[in-house]
């Protein structure tokens, strides 16, 4: 007798089979695609260090089967897994320093390492709040060594500065936010799959003001802004730190915002050509099969009732009948006491009368 068996694990598409008892279960693998998780641990790597391969370009991914999942090829980890000096060379490739490494990868002080960088000469490559909630910046080990080997820049690592580059720090200049968000922005668009998704990238470094004075029309708005991107770290969105990365993502200098907002309207203007957004439907869709559906107005009459009996009133309110009518007051008796009196009329008519009347009395 045949059973059926089934089999379940976490890294495999299981279908059902039926056994007929003389060889094991067979279990349908889907080794095709894995996951973001499971790619990390194969490749050696912690997951800020795939999160940050991943941004550089050195993973590629593709859209998972729900909004906002990737997913890793096989075929791509084998790639990585033949390359030369794997996994070292990987990790060495994704290695991000904070100030203190980065000035000794350089071999300059710290407070010189930062003048570079607010210059914008070293870009960062990401960031993180330390337990005071202070912006640390990280920078690409690799890219500092690229820098500090240079000659050109041996002026820039020893000596005193130029008086132009003076004069920039002296006025309080910190292209570090700004840089960042420019290389976070350039991994937002690789990672977009349409021109809605690219115009929402480029509404996530935009004050939401902004974006209502590009984008004038509430639908298409709306439907950009379903696309925009929050700021790395996750956590509570009302937390400080994040409203610390929010400002951190959001531009703030006017050349910046003047080129965002015209990026904007270009990538909409796309977007409306490629796919108009949803708009609500002004026909209400119905809800029954034509051959079942009956206008509102009618109603089904059974048949044990007659048209007449069914038919409705002409108002929801009763119709009252005319009230009867009021019974006439008697008509009193037309005496002569009745006829004197009604013929007295004034004060003066009054007083003769009771002068009569009491002359009259004996």
């Amino acid at each position: 007798m045949s059973r059926q068996t089934t089999t379940a694990t976490t890294t495999q598409r299981t279908v059902t089979v039926f056994d007929t008892g003389a060889h094991r279960p067979v279990v349908a693998k889907d080794d095709t695609w894995v996951t973001t998780g499971r790619a990390a641990r194969e490749l050696g790597l912690r997951r800020t260090e795939f999160d940050l391969a991943v941004r550089l370009g050195r993973i590629r991914t593709e859209p998972g089967r729900t909004a906002g999942e990737r997913r890793i090829a096989r075929a791509e980890i084998e790639r990585l897994r033949a390359g030369p000096d794997f996994p070292e060379a990987l990790r060495r490739s994704v290695h991000a320093v904070g100030t203190a490494e980065g000035s000794a990868l350089l071999a300059v002080a710290k407070t010189r390492f930062t003048r570079l960088a607010r210059l914008g000469l070293v870009v960062p490559v990401a960031f993180h709040l330390n337990r005071y909630r202070a912006v640390v910046w990280l920078y690409l080990a690799d890219e500092l060594r690229l820098f500090g080997d240079d000659e050109k820049n041996a002026a820039l690592l020893t000596g005193r500065m130029s008086e132009g580059l003076r004069g920039l720090l002296d006025s309080g200049i910190d292209l570090r936010p700004r840089n960042w968000r420019s290389r976070h922005l350039g991994f937002l668009l690789r990672e977009a799959e349409e021109p809605w998704a690219r115009a929402g990238a480029v509404a996530s470094f935009l004050d939401p003001l902004h974006v209502a004075q590009v984008v004038r029309d509430p639908y298409e708005r709306s439907h950009v802004n379903g696309f925009r991107r929050r700021p790395p770290g996750g956590g509570n969105p009302d937390s400080p730190g994040a409203q610390i990365a929010a400002d951190l993502m959001t531009a703030r200098d006017p050349d910046e915002i003047a080129w965002l907002r015209a990026d904007l309207a270009r990538l909409v203007d796309e977007a409306r050509g490629h796919r108009p957004a949803p708009r609500p439907s002004t026909s209400r869709p119905s809800t029954c099969r034509p051959s079942t559906c009956r206008p509102s107005s009618s109603r089904p009459i059974p048949s044990h009732r007659t048209a007449s009996a069914v038919e409705p009133p002409a108002s929801r309110r009763p119709v009252l009948g005319a009230p009867p009518a009021r019974p006439a007051a008697p008509a009193r008796p037309d005496t002569s006491a009745a006829t004197d009196r009604a013929g007295r009329r004034g004060l003066l008519a009054r007083w003769r009368h009771r002068t009569v009347r009491s002359a009259e009395r004996p």
